[in-house]
């Protein structure tokens, strides 16, 4: 939650310290102006402008929750890179008028006071609003950005209430604060901040359908760093970097945080060395903040004119309620709760309470949790216990949407709270329309014969890789290497075969097959060791000598795993996802050349990778069968599609580098691999392993 808060913790502390300095200077030059009188004009306008950004709060949060799942990634995506404008505009905007701020206003509120109380009510407004709706803004980002967590909102409520009492602070002269340096660190932060909401962003649009892309990873870590570790956590909130991340993503994290900061640096820098305007006689009665230049007092001021008595509470009470009834008519007609929407509620002991037989067609459901616990819902066939829509981890005290295509049917609620027992509504009837689609749920029982005949495969694998391995460490150590090049590649694409097997090969993986990311020495690291290793060696110049330990230690490492393989846990959920994630891996790094350690026989690798594939969705078929009749065929098509495409790429028993494919050939390869992870990508889900009890 921490991880999650400390973002909106920095934003309300900045966004709030200006908006606040902002009033105080107000509040300041009409005191010092004898203008006592007008000061509830400027809580007007403040309270005016809290409520204009709270009513723009509610509006993105209600009118985002009646959109379908791939429409709220659109928008929530579009309004992220809209908030990264903002925050980076107002980055900007505060290094350059952090010494001038009270000039600035002064001449505001001057002219202000000279042109009535209504402009006064305007001035403050404006002055505030703008900070208040770009902090609604950025919160209403990195809130929905963290899920259910409340971190985003207490992170910002402390910043917001740290900055009211620095801003009294200076008000009141107890204490001094550098705003030039205050603004300059944080702007630095928040520049990187904004660039992991950036990215976060585009990957939005890439779900949304808006921008392609969505399966070009430029860096997939998910094998060797834990999603639920602290430090994953932390980099994650803070700096929303996912160890998943498109080539879009990271150009433009890179390139956002490349350019804005230098920009950022080189403005401040530029500031630093300009000569020091002459400080003004006189102090003023605003915020004595160091880095700030006094202002000198008011020489003269206006009488007061006497105004018409009105009751005082009209005006706050019109400029509060104004924006909350928009808001209010922009959610009621833009839609916070479709028309026919039920609230339906989940607890640990009921499940399902105001359900009512919905009518055929699309429908969205208020799932309301009003239990103690997280809990897991779906909608059920209550007689074959099929799914037809799903929400994963309903928090307590929450409400998300579920939406379903509801047909003729029965239907019913089954709530599994965490640690809990499941619970089942029951069930109503719907009459018309056709069947509905639903996902037969898949259990454990369900998995274990495809799981045994998986784990079979794998142990015949590396049976034969312990030989092949072998052969490759005599081929060296008798200074064969012509050979050793030969068996290199063979026993390589045997590993890579096995590709299902990754997740439970554990350390034995980064030993065997790992890559030079992340070394410090790079080819040189004492750590850099297996097929690479070895790779990198017969296709650099090494001689025999120099590979025959490297060579060893890989036979020894094979050796060692299939002997662990057999009490390492598998875990049957694995198989599904592996489906897709052998060529998201396969499209990162064999398809762009960046495994190759000289062989050029990336191609190869990518064969042995889609065999793997197919062999895995080999044991996974009969389900699949059973759950989407149209999919395999689809699937298998696509297969062979790209299994064409590779094989142009082998000529006898060389394979063409990756890097020499003329152009429509590499594109095409890609395309092709890029379709059939899209079409794999139902797999997961068909064979996800749902709670029933």
């Amino acid at each position: 939650m921490w991880d999650d808060a400390f973002p909106s913790f920095l934003i309300g502390l900045r966004e709030g310290l200006e908006a606040g300095l902002i009033v105080s200077i107000l509040v300041a030059t009409l005191v010092r102006a004898g203008a006592k009188s007008r000061l509830p004009q400027v809580w007007t306008g403040v309270l005016a402008a809290i409520a204009l950004a709270m009513s723009f709060g509610a509006v993105l949060t209600f009118t985002a929750a009646s959109m379908s799942g791939t429409a709220q990634e659109a928008f929530g995506g579009t309004l992220s890179v809209i908030a990264v404008a903002f925050v980076t505009a107002m980055v900007f905007w505060m290094r350059r008028s952090a010494r001038s701020l009270s000039g600035e206003i002064k001449e505001k509120v001057t002219g202000a006071l000279a042109m009535g109380a209504g402009m006064l009510v305007v001035t403050s407004f404006l002055a505030v609003g703008r900070e208040g709706l770009e902090t609604a803004l950025f919160l209403w980002t990195t809130a929905r950005a963290a899920g259910e967590c409340a971190g985003p909102m207490i992170g910002a409520g402390v910043g917001i209430v740290l900055a009211a009492g620095l801003c009294w602070g200076l008000y009141r002269r107890v204490l001094k604060i550098n705003l030039t340096k205050f603004f300059t660190a944080t702007g630095a932060v928040l520049i990187v901040i904004a660039a992991g909401v950036l990215g976060y962003g585009l990957r939005d649009l890439q779900e949304g359908g808006v921008l392609p892309g969505k399966t070009a990873y430029a860096v997939d870590l998910s094998q060797s760093i834990d999603p639920g570790a602290w430090y994953s956590t932390l980099v994650q909130g803070v700096f929303n970097l996912t160890p998943t991340m498109t080539w879009l993503q990271v150009v433009a994290y890179a390139g956002y945080l490349g350019v804005v900061m230098t920009l950022f640096v080189r403005g401040v820098r530029t500031a630093a060395v300009k000569p020091a305007k002459p400080a003004e006689s006189a102090k003023s009665a605003e915020p004595a903040a160091e880095g700030e230049p006094a202002e000198k007092p008011a020489e003269e001021t206006r009488p007061e004119v006497p105004a018409r008595r009105r009751p005082a509470w009209v005006i706050p009470a019109a400029v509060v309620a104004v924006p909350a009834v928009v808001a209010g008519a922009v959610v009621a007609f833009g839609g916070s709760k479709p028309a026919d929407a039920q609230t339906v509620a989940v607890s640990e002991k009921e499940c399902g309470k105001g359900f009512t037989a919905p009518k055929p067609g699309r429908q969205t459901f208020q799932m309301h949790n009003t239990g103690d616990k997280a809990s897991e819902v779906y909608l059920i066939d209550p007689a074959s216990n099929a799914v037809y829509g799903e929400i994963e981890g309903l928090a307590p005290g929450t409400t998300r949407d579920l939406v379903a295509t509801v047909a003729g049917g029965s239907y019913a609620w089954r709530c599994v709270p965490t640690g809990g027992k499941a619970v089942t509504s029951a069930s109503v009837r719907v009459s018309g329309g056709a069947a509905g689609k639903a996902v037969v749920p898949v259990s454990e029982a369900d998995l274990a014969a495809p799981l045994t005949a998986y784990k079979q495969y794998v142990n015949q694998g590396l049976t034969t890789l312990v030989a092949q391995t072998k052969q490759l460490s005599d081929d060296i150590a008798g200074g064969n290497l012509d050979a050793a090049r030969t068996d290199w590649l063979t026993a390589h694409r045997t590993y890579a075969s096995l590709g299902a097997a990754y997740g439970t090969f554990q350390d034995f993986d980064k030993k065997i097959n790992g890559r030079t990311a992340g070394l410090p020495d790079g080819v040189s690291d004492k750590d850099f060791t297996g097929f690479h290793r070895v790779e990198y060696g017969l296709w650099h110049g090494q001689s025999a000598s120099d590979l025959a330990a490297p060579a060893a230690r890989l036979a020894e490492d094979v050796t060692g795993l299939q002997k662990a393989f057999p009490t390492q846990d598998f875990d049957p959920a694995d198989l599904p996802l592996r489906t897709h994630e052998i060529l998201e891996n396969t499209l990162q790094f064999e398809l762009t050349g960046d495994a190759d350690q000289g062989s050029g026989t990336t191609l190869a690798t990518a064969d042995a990778n889609l065999a793997g594939t197919r062999e895995l969705l080999g044991v996974l078929r009969p389900l699949l069968a059973s759950r989407d009749a149209q999919l395999l065929p689809r699937v298998d098509a696509d297969i062979d599609r790209v299994q064409k495409l590779l094989d142009s790429a082998h000529h006898d028993q060389s394979w063409t580098p990756v890097d020499k494919l003329d152009t429509t050939s590499r594109a095409r390869l890609n395309g092709a691999t890029g379709q059939l992870l899209e079409d794999l990508a139902p797999v997961p889900d068909l064979l996800e392993i749902r709670k029933s009890a």
